[in-house]
């Protein structure tokens, strides 16, 4: 329990590490990931920018808390919230039949859809997943092996690259058709 804690910790961590960074990285970055919650029509301008500095809080939060030994559990909790929230809101703009770009990691042309609710359930299965195995193990980790731990979050590198090119693993296997 105490390596699939270290793993969902590190996957959760470095996909919010990664979204984070994607939406910070400029102006122009935090400004199409503005746009992109305004074209889901949820809030007007001002509150899509409030929703948007609340999701980088959000993020924040979720970040440091699987970093530190003594809040690892409430990190677990506090990305599960994220990741229901986030579900909710891309589940509330399908309904309504909007489908902005997903600017989740920054830059992309891939309206959201099924496989970004996809991802996001499996994301809340690893925080669920993690949330259970610390509170076995113990949320700190001490008395994993070196070695464990090293398979651990490779595992987690694997999954956070997976899910950080998600858009673009799918394009390779979906259809495309030329433009007339």
């Amino acid at each position: 329990m105490l390596y699939l804690m270290i793993a969902c910790r590190a996957l959760l961590a470095g996909v919010f590490l990664i979204a984070l960074a994607g939406k910070i990285r400029g102006r122009v970055a935090f400004d199409e990931f503005v746009a992109s919650i305004v074209a889901l029509g949820m809030f007007p301008r001002a509150g899509s920018t409030a929703a948007a500095y609340a999701v980088l809080g959000a993020e924040a939060v979720v970040i440091l808390s699987l970093a530190l030994p003594s809040t690892v559990l409430l990190g677990f909790a506090a990305a599960m919230a994220l990741l229901i929230a986030l579900t909710t809101g891309i589940l509330a703009a399908m309904r309504r039949g909007r489908r902005a770009p997903c600017r989740c990691f920054g830059a992309s042309a891939t309206p959201l859809g099924t496989a970004h609710v996809a991802r996001n359930l499996v994301l809340l299965l690893a925080g669920g997943a993690g949330l259970t195995a610390g509170a076995v193990a113990g949320g700190d980790g001490a008395g994993a092996h070196p070695v464990g731990i090293a398979l651990a979050l490779v595992a987690a590198a694997v999954g956070v690259l997976i899910v950080v090119r998600l858009d673009d693993l799918l394009s390779l296997f979906t259809p495309s058709v030329p433009p007339r």
